[in-house]
């Protein structure tokens, strides 16, 4: 089983390489940008289990290391 991990900064959360990706993009033409929030995804290969423990697990990951769950959110996919 595989999952994918979104990562993002909470709202309100400075994101100063998304300011530096918006200018950029101004800079280049692309004027209808109005803000960009940069996050990153974590792809996991996971060793055979049921869909639950499965969610269990990457949930725990996240919790202990994957996210700063004091400025970052995150979700969980499970993909077959």
């Amino acid at each position: 089983m595989k999952a994918r991990v979104y990562v993002s900064l909470k709202n309100g959360v400075l994101d100063p390489q998304g300011k530096a990706i918006s200018h950029s993009l101004q800079g280049l033409g692309f004027d209808k940008v109005l803000d960009v929030r940069q996050g990153k995804t974590i792809d996991l290969d996971l060793a055979d289990m049921d869909r639950e423990n499965a969610e269990a697990e990457v949930e725990k990951m996240c919790q202990q290391l994957l996210a700063n769950t004091v400025i970052e959110n995150y979700s969980i996919e499970l993909l077959d």
